[in-house]
């Protein structure tokens, strides 16, 4: 019985994880592209924050699940 559940949390930290590797990526990406651009544009700022905000709840989550603490 508890094999499962340190099975299914095995599972779904090593998701979250590769989530949070993805997102950080995506935020690196949107912030790279802001920097290159010239002139104030609305959709790059708010594809970016929105990247951040997705990293940043994710890391949140992984913090409260004590993800590296294994």
């Amino acid at each position: 019985m508890f094999r499962r559940k340190s099975k299914l949390k095995k599972e779904f930290d090593e998701r979250l994880h590769s989530l949070m590797v993805e997102t950080k990526e995506e935020w690196e990406r949107a912030r790279g592209i802001e920097r290159y651009l010239n002139d104030y544009d609305q959709e790059v700022i708010v594809m970016r924050k929105i990247a951040e905000c997705k990293h940043f709840y994710l890391y949140k989550e992984a913090k409260v699940r004590q993800l590296g603490k294994d």
